[in-house]
């Protein structure tokens, strides 16, 4: 490939960039404001040096344009909020008192206010603050971060661009207030925000930019015409405008399909498009559409969101056809780097071969770099890179890590028969009820308790050879009986060990089965301060021993009470790691489906007579696409019973959903046909409880009454408010009583107050039943 004239001012280019720094900085600053060790001037002294050190990451590697804005203390989303003015009025004296703590508590809430709902950003593990609005909504401009960042990386003399959530899919993602009809649609205020928007856009080019970034990734989800033609207008009046940056679009995670004709016709002097695999068909769209005569295009062609290699040949085929398709074709990765690790340097536990198919945030940069220089010199600038990257690619199709035939003969040999229970649901629950003598109303946990400092130093000495194996797993026993004596004494009804034993609910899993890598850094913002290190799944999955049974029927040893065994359920193992992109997601589920199978049949065996497999990915993965749906729904659904389909009638499977809109997934919950499911509904004040009863869903189901997410206890009388809320929809000797998600970021202190008050909360409730 030789370069173009149209590519000779190719430029590398970057949406975002992680934000926690090499060793969790801002974490550590964030939770030591929090906790009263730092002051805001240190934490914003420290959040400063971290943007500062990512630009000129980026900036070494040869990056030619450099994001800013992408930085933020808690979410991006949320800071859309405070720059449109968009603050709820029970925060609004906090903000007006100290910024940065009425800040916070939109993001956490308070002892006396609740924060603001929080879910899935897309189909990925990143959560971001639902904006609240209504009617009466009033918004004001406030681009002081913006425009402060910007001017920052300029100082620095960077050349940047200002990256903002578009207004479309801000009100998108948006849901009505508070105290406003259910049926208010937020998308009817853009009129009052466009103004706003373009205030920002004046500010930021009075700040000196060239260019502004407006994501609008809600565009490639399934749009109805008047959703479409207010992007549209959106973009019309934008691109009107005389006192403002150059504009370009970005979207990304899927095809934007009829979108791509609204934006392309717009008045906007870029579009930034994904190209990988999950939106191919971007490329022949866009061609039907004519190109973009005239305008930029930036081509994300590395993918944001996993951390396999680039193949550089189909990339560079990708961009030379896109040549002739824009007046100016950059370079990119699909979306934000902020949703994979930092660098693949500071992995030392990874086989060094191995460690070459992984790109992350850094070596990604340099990918999009090199595609970059070979799109403006052509690839003879760039022969020594490709060879190398040849060869890399084929160490990973040739290598036996990935491919294990005794896995694959099991796999293809499973039927129908195996993923169905042997009963109904009607007679497993009465063989349950019977075996487990439960009360109406059964209180329970989800699954972990407080990961406290003492457990993190025990973990941290175990690795580093100051205890042995024996002294750390007297101290797990500790723990747990610590953990088991307290549930009694608080009266719950179904116990948990409190996994005090798990780094995280999937890496402890992908440790212990064949075809997944762990890192020691690859971590990965889910939301606020909270990071996992998501394992790498590389190759075909097996169990080779069990994993929980021990640990689990310890704690039992120790109550009368039904003690639950705790699992991931398969797509949660797929979709909370860097899943490999060489076969179908719905084998390895099949893989992983079966290595969990394993395991739940060993639990059952060992006394265990409540099973809980975890799926709050379930909705998360769910594709963007309503044509996509019923192809992942159906071995989403499949790898779930598969795993839990060879139990007793009176052996009682539980799942566990949190932080996603389950509304249009009910249908495939009801397919899981596990006994029990535990949903988040506290924040969003029993929405799935109704959902669920307006479907018909005939088993037992926990919607959340405790809010986890936040460090406020609730009342007794706050948690009797949403059982009773519960029990409109749901009837009482099917109703259970629980957290909206696990306690292992929660103080102690505050956990057992919460449990206190939650079973307290049951116990109230339980006393307002008739009586039969």
């Amino acid at each position: 490939m030789t370069a173009q004239p149209a590519a000779a001012a190719a430029r590398a280019t970057v949406y975002g960039y992680p934000r926690q720094g090499p060793n969790r900085e801002l974490k550590k600053a964030i939770e030591g404001y929090w906790k009263g060790r730092i002051t805001a001037d240190v934490l914003q002294q420290t959040a400063a040096e971290l943007r500062r050190s990512n630009w000129q990451q980026l900036a070494d590697a040869g990056a030619h344009e450099l994001p800013t804005g992408d930085f933020s203390y808690y979410d991006h989303v949320l800071d859309t909020s405070v720059m449109v003015g968009a603050v709820p009025q029970r925060h609004r004296e906090a903000v007006h008192a100290d910024a940065l703590d009425g800040y916070f508590a939109m993001a956490r809430g308070t002892q006396d206010v609740a924060p603001l709902e929080m879910t899935k950003w897309f189909d990925t593990n990143y959560h971001y603050l639902v904006p609240e609005l209504g009617p009466d909504t009033v918004f004001t401009a406030d681009s002081t971060k913006q425009v402060t960042e910007f001017k920052e990386a300029l100082a620095l003399g960077h050349s940047a661009r200002p990256v903002l959530v578009g207004p479309v899919t801000y009100l998108l993602l948006a849901k009505p207030a508070p105290g406003v009809a259910a049926d208010f649609e937020p998308l009817t205020l853009l009129d009052r925000l466009l103004p706003v928007y373009a205030e920002v856009l004046a500010d930021l080019r009075a700040g000196g930019a060239e260019w502004v970034q407006l994501d609008e990734p809600a565009l490639v989800q399934d749009r109805t015409p008047a959703e479409l033609n207010a992007a549209a207008r959106t973009y019309r009046d934008l691109g009107a405008l005389t006192d403002r940056p150059k504009l370009l679009v970005a979207s990304y995670f899927d095809r934007l399909g009829d979108a791509l004709t609204v934006l392309a016709k717009a008045p906007v002097e870029g579009l930034a498009l994904d190209f990988t695999d999950a939106a191919a068909a971007n490329l022949e769209d866009l061609a039907a559409a004519g190109g973009l005569p005239g305008k930029r295009l930036v081509a994300g062609v590395v993918n944001g969101r996993n951390i396999w290699i680039n193949d550089y040949e189909k990339s560079l085929a990708t961009l030379a056809t896109l040549l002739g398709l824009a007046d100016r074709v950059d370079v990119a990765a699909s979306c934000s780097l902020l949703h994979v690790p930092l660098d693949t340097a500071a992995e030392r536990d990874i086989e060094p071969q191995v460690l070459r198919w992984l790109a992350f945030a850094r070596q990604k940069t340099a990918e999009i770099v090199t595609l970059a220089k070979a799109l403006a010199q052509g690839t003879g600038a760039v022969t020594t890179e490709i060879a190398a990257n040849r060869a890399d690619l084929a160490s990973r199709s040739g290598s036996p890590l990935t491919r294990d035939p005794a896995v694959r003969t099991r796999a293809a040999a499973i039927t129908d028969a195996d993923g169905r229970r042997s009963q109904p649901y009607e007679e497993r629950a009465a063989a349950q009820r019977a075996h487990l003598g439960l009360p109406l109303l059964p209180t329970t946990t989800i699954g972990s308790f407080p990961q406290t400092d003492e457990l993190r130093t025990a973990r941290a000495d175990l690795r580093a050879g100051r205890i042995d194996a024996a002294g750390y797993e007297e101290r797990i026993k500790a723990e747990i009986q610590e953990v088991i004596a307290f549930q009694e004494k608080t009266g719950l009804d179904v116990l948990v060990h409190g996994e005090a034993e798990r780094n995280d609910m999937v890496q402890y899993f992908a440790e212990q089965l064949t075809g997944y890598l762990a890192t020691q850094h690859g971590w990965v913002q889910s939301y606020g301060t909270r990071y996992v290190r998501p394992p790498v799944l590389a190759g075909d999955i097996s169990r080779p021993a069990p994993m929980t049974v021990r640990w689990t029927t310890y704690a039992q040893s120790l109550t009368e009470r039904p003690v639950k065994g705790m699992l991931t359920g398969p797509v949660t193992m797929l979709a909370w790691s860097f899943v490999r992109d060489d076969q179908p997601l719905g084998d390895t589920a099949r893989q992983v489906a079966l290595a969990l199978r394993d395991e739940v049949n060993d639990l059952e065996a060992a006394g265990t007579s409540v099973i809980q497999v975890d799926e709050p990915a379930l909705r998360e993965t769910l594709p963007l696409r309503a044509a996509d749906h019923a192809a992942y729904l159906a071995w989403a659904t499949e790898s779930f019973r598969l795993t839990t389909g060879g139990v007793r009638p009176d052996t009682q499977i539980h799942t566990h959903m949190c932080y996603a809109e389950f509304g249009d997934i009910v249908q495939a919950i009801d397919d899981l046909d596990a006994d029990v499911i535990s949903l988040e509904a506290a924040r969003s004040h029993m929405q799935v409880a109704r959902e669920l009863a307006e479907h018909g869903y005939p088993r037992e189901a926990g919607p959340g009454v405790y809010d986890i997410h936040s460090p406020r206890v609730p009342s007794t009388e706050e948690a009797a408010a949403l059982l009773r809320k519960g029990l409109k929809a749901i009837p009482a000797e099917r109703l259970w009583v629980n957290p909206d998600c696990g306690l292992k970021t929660r103080g102690w202190s505050e956990t057992k107050a919460s449990l206190e008050n939650l079973v307290a909360a049951a116990r109230t409730v339980r006393g307002e039943l008739p009586t039969s």
